[in-house]
């Protein structure tokens, strides 16, 4: 057994799976959608504080009018020696999960079709909890374990974006939010940006003087036409999600909202696709006769972890450590690793297998839950490994 190959460890031996899967089935229950997560911290506290954790929330919450802000929890390590590293989820779902009623076939976890499970994220948030039950069970020597739990995240990783960065002792760590997996490794996130389009035409009633409208839709829609939106590269998605405008049937509409969003590995194919998008509005509207006012506005940056980051290698033993392969991948999906690391906390997101998320038909798997939290622990034991003194 090398320093950076350990044997299957008797802490993630004492990965319960039923208590696992029971933990996770309560924490679904709790209904926590976004800006309503005071039960779920609630919840959280009571375990984390049996568990030995020293807890601060921050005043996010007040910039969006929420009910509890981020929830930063602190545990000494047996070796303070080690650096300590830190696991984050949200604590929010995209829905309600009131009067969940969870159904399970042939080992997958579903809700019984009228609400969503949230298993984003409280898959990750189960499986934390019970690997730090797992280790702390097993007497195995450890650092310094921090969770970062945060709120809102569902709209837009709005929470984290708010977030006291102080109160974080941690400067690494993971992220459990992806629907790849268990053994998944994303190491590349995208940068995104919205772009809001008010354009404005003339209104005027289609029978008392139509004459002098001019339909603001009308010109939406050839700048609209004349737009690459889907695909524009390997790295770039674009899309328009929102129009708006109008008032009656009978009225030629004076105004419209047209509203999409940007997102690219590439910081400059990102302004790229923002400024032709904003010319060729601007052209359709100058062609037309109306004019149209832009705004831009930043969601999130990307991020890029090096494969061999400490970070990567920590994961990739980890996870051979639990017999389950690991592969390198990037998404153009955004998480809260993209604002943390962007806020100086170097992390990157690893899957727990959620599928069909921010909807009815959302599930996990059995065998994912419990991967979670056996990668969990052997996260925490190869970095101590990695890092113990000689």
């Amino acid at each position: 057994m090398t320093k950076n190959q350990l044997s299957t460890s008797t802490a993630v031996e004492q990965v319960n799976e039923e208590r696992l899967l029971n933990l996770f089935l309560e924490l679904a229950k709790i209904n926590g959608p976004s800006m309503k997560e005071q039960s779920v911290a609630d919840y959280v506290v009571k375990a984390l504080t049996e568990l030995g954790f020293t807890l601060e929330f921050d005043n996010a919450h007040k910039k969006f009018n929420g009910e509890v802000g981020n929830l930063i929890a602190w545990k000494e390590g047996t070796d303070s020696s080690i650096p300590p590293l830190f696991f984050s989820t949200h604590m929010d779902t995209v829905l309600p999960t009131e009067n969940l009623k969870p159904v399970i076939k042939d080992g997958v976890i579903y809700s019984d079709g009228t609400t969503i499970l949230g298993a984003d994220d409280r898959a990750a948030l189960a499986a934390y909890l019970e690997g730090v039950r797992a280790i702390i069970g097993s007497g195995v020597p450890h650092g310094p374990i921090e969770l970062i739990l945060t709120v809102n995240e569902q709209p837009g990783l709005v929470g984290a974006t708010h977030m006291d960065y102080s109160k974080a002792k941690s400067k690494v760590g993971y992220i459990f939010d992806s629907s790849g997996d268990v053994g998944q490794i994303i190491l590349k996130g995208p940068y995104s940006s919205r772009i809001w389009m008010e354009v404005q035409g003339k209104a005027a009633h289609i029978a008392l003087n139509a004459e002098e409208g001019n339909s603001a839709f009308l010109i939406a829609a050839e700048g609209l036409l004349n737009m690459k939106l889907g695909t524009i590269d390997e790295e770039t998605l674009a899309n328009i999600g929102i129009l708006e405008g109008g008032e009656l049937t009978s009225i030629i509409p004076g105004s419209v909202t047209v509203a999409g969003e940007v997102r690219s590995f590439s910081k400059e194919k990102l302004e790229l696709q923002l400024k032709h998008m904003e010319e060729v509005m601007q052209k359709a509207a100058k062609k037309n006769g109306g004019n149209v006012h832009i705004r831009i506005e930043k969601k999130y940056s990307g991020f890029d972890i090096p494969k061999d980051h400490v970070l990567t290698k920590t994961v990739e033993s980890a996870s051979l450590n639990i017999n389950v392969k690991p592969y390198l991948t990037k998404t153009l999906g955004g998480a809260d690793t993209n604002v943390l690391n962007e806020n100086g906390l170097t992390c990157l997101t690893l899957g727990n297998g959620f599928q069909n998320i921010h909807s009815y038909r959302e599930c996990i798997s059995i065998e994912n839950l419990l991967n979670t939290g056996r990668l969990t622990v052997a996260l925490i034991e190869q970095w101590y490994e990695t890092h113990k003194q000689a």
